[in-house]
């Protein structure tokens, strides 16, 4: 279902049987919710300090190589959205992850 790039990849799907208003059964099928991961244990790379006018696609590309991986920043920040990493003079951590 989801590309193994994906921080939705490994989250579980659950099926709900609901009913419809004829009385039919209808299978609604959707992901578990997916928490942020401790990042404890993470080896920090590099702290960068955001700049005027940097995203967080763009500093994931520099240090990851590649921009849709911006999850993965997010998920060492302990933050949801890329947006709250964006703010000018934010450090954030580059990490490695220790699995």
């Amino acid at each position: 279902m989801f590309d193994p790039t994906s921080r939705y990849y490994n989250v579980p799907t659950t099926t709900v049987t609901a009913i419809r208003r004829d009385g039919t059964p209808v299978e609604i099928r959707f992901l578990r919710r997916r928490f942020i991961p401790s990042a404890a244990g993470d080896t920090t790379v590099v702290e960068h300090t955001v700049n005027e006018q940097e995203r967080l696609d763009t500093i994931t590309a520099r240090y990851l190589d590649d921009p849709t991986q911006f999850w993965i920043v997010c998920d060492a920040n302990g933050v949801l959205r890329p947006a709250e990493l964006e703010r000018v003079g934010r450090v954030i951590k580059i990490t490695m992850p220790n699995e």
